[in-house]
């Protein structure tokens, strides 16, 4: 069960009893068969159904609303899991200019999870023509250099879609590793020429179905329809690329968009960064050079000639023997994001509310730190290079979800995680009809044998693997409570548990 609760746990939004029952009876691969298998749950269709608010910002929570019921509900645990971290990778947010398009912002994690198995050179394309993406990073609205107009190619999508997106600032080696020249040196994977280069390709696009250019405008059908070309404001002059690939002049804003993404796709660096970033999000903070050129050499091949192939990379991620052993290093494993220690309890605890929604109050942000496309920046919510000074730095690792395990985050969430334990349970009443509650039943039926509920909680939180430091722990805190008092019992244990580093540490 711990194997299948490990695995689980890098895979969905948290490991429950039936699925890792579903993993030991038919096994890893097939139950990934399963997965890719399952039809996407998706955000818009549901926004659709709403009426359109007099202020577009009120959807917001919607659309939160809605990542929440697919996140913890839905039966396509793993194909949501992989477009969240791709949505930590290819980062769009409501912080800023998005916070008036919610259906855009909605559309564009329907695309995410759409592309999760697909081929990344197809993602890169969708994620460059959204317009989500094209308003985040200034590329929609973009037009070819007009020196009378003091008018330049703005560089903000090309700088960033090389620099986050594809291929990182300096050449890597298959497993991850820095590239160095004759003198040690680290190689830059791109200049200001490149950069410039790509930035007058992505001129010409606007919304789409704008009388011209100028009268491109945003609608609800325009936020999520790709970016429609305008050749008129596209820029014809030759465009210097990566690997030393020359545009030639005069080619359509097409053809140069699907020359240049080419151009970006067969870099050497795609395979080891992307590799490298999904592992951090899936499995470790850590991983080996082996493992990275292993899944790194699955992008670039996936054993029948196709370069790129997302579903055979997250195969190669999960499967992989790093990922399968319970590693006990220093470097193995990762903090949990603190959004999936709140899905993992909610989906653990089959967490509901009366009215069917999981609308947050406050928001997720104003807790964890996190919340669907809330990042602060396009960096993400934290570094993947981010790590803390002392012991964890001084040992060359990362821990990048630490960089916002600030004491004032970490006082919040463990104060939300009280909240939850002892007054929002299927044993409260008064409860308001869109309050999330545990359903605790079971703990409730066994609060009178203090060792065999902490021993439930633990089956459903940690795989059944607590340690006896923590097992201790939580029986002198349920004994604080009279026999009779079930619920209390239930709640200091439950608290305990998914407050400890235990819970927090994906291993």
């Amino acid at each position: 069960m711990a194997e299948a609760y490990r695995f689980l746990n890098q895979a969905t939004f948290g490991a429950t009893q039936a699925d890792a029952q579903q993993v030991i009876d038919i096994g890893m691969e097939d139950w990934i068969d399963q997965q890719i298998a399952q039809p996407a749950s998706l955000q818009l269709s549901y926004l659709n159904t709403l009426p359109v608010p007099e202020r577009a910002p009120q959807l917001q929570p919607d659309r939160v609303d809605s990542w929440f019921r697919n996140v913890v509900d839905g039966p396509d645990q793993l194909r949501q899991r992989v477009a969240f971290a791709l949505s930590q990778i290819m980062v769009v947010s409501e912080v800023g200019a998005l916070r008036q398009a919610p259906y855009g912002l909605a559309g564009y994690y329907d695309m995410l999870v759409e592309n999760a198995f697909a081929n990344f050179r197809d993602l890169l394309e969708d994620v460059t023509l959204h317009p989500s993406m094209g308003v985040y990073l200034s590329m929609l609205g973009n037009q070819r250099a007009d020196p009378e107009r003091n008018i330049s190619p703005d560089e903000n999508y090309a700088r960033e879609m090389m620099q986050l997106f594809t291929i990182g600032l300096v050449e890597l080696n298959l497993d991850g590793t820095v590239r160095t020249d004759a003198q040690g040196e680290e190689i830059p994977t791109y200049n200001q020429d490149i950069i410039e280069g790509f930035a007058h390709v992505f001129t010409g696009w606007n919304y789409a179905e704008g009388a011209n250019f100028n009268r491109a405008r945003r609608t609800i059908p325009t936020q999520v329809t790709s970016m429609e070309l305008y050749p008129d404001y596209h820029s014809t002059e030759s465009k210097q690329l990566l690997n030393g690939m020359r545009l030639p002049e005069g080619q359509s804003g097409q053809q140069d968009l699907e020359d240049a993404l080419d151009n970006v796709f067969a870099h050497s660096n795609v395979g080891p960064y992307i590799a490298t970033r999904l592992i951090e999000r899936l499995v470790t903070s850590n991983p080996t050079p082996g493992y990275v050129e292993r899944v790194a050499s699955i992008f670039n091949d996936n054993g029948s000639g196709v370069r790129g192939d997302l579903q055979a990379v997250v195969r190669a991620i999960l499967l992989d023997d790093e990922a399968r052993s319970a590693g006990t290093t220093p470097g193995s494993g990762k903090l949990k994001e603190p959004l999936l220690r709140l899905t993992q309890l909610w989906r653990a605890y089959d967490a509901r509310s009366a009215d069917g929604t999981f609308v947050f109050r406050p928001s997720t942000n104003d807790v964890f730190a996190q919340g669907p496309l809330q990042s602060p920046s396009v960096f993400n919510f934290f570094s993947p290079f981010y790590a803390p000074p002392g012991e964890i730095a001084d040992a060359g690792l990362t821990a990048p979800e630490l960089q916002i395990a600030t004491e004032f985050r970490n006082t919040l969430i463990t104060n939300y995680f009280y909240t939850q334990a002892f007054r929002r349970h299927s044993a409260r009443d008064g409860l308001r009809s869109d309050e999330v509650y545990l359903v605790i039943e079971d703990e409730l039926s066994l609060a009178a044998n203090p060792d065999a509920m902490i021993e439930r909680i633990a089956e459903k939180l940690l795989g059944g693997e607590i340690s006896e430091t923590l097992h201790a722990a939580a029986k002198e805190m349920v004994e604080t409570r009279e026999a009779d008092d079930a619920a209390g019992r239930v709640a200091e244990a439950l608290f305990l548990i998914v407050s400890s580093p235990e819970f927090a540490r994906q291993h």
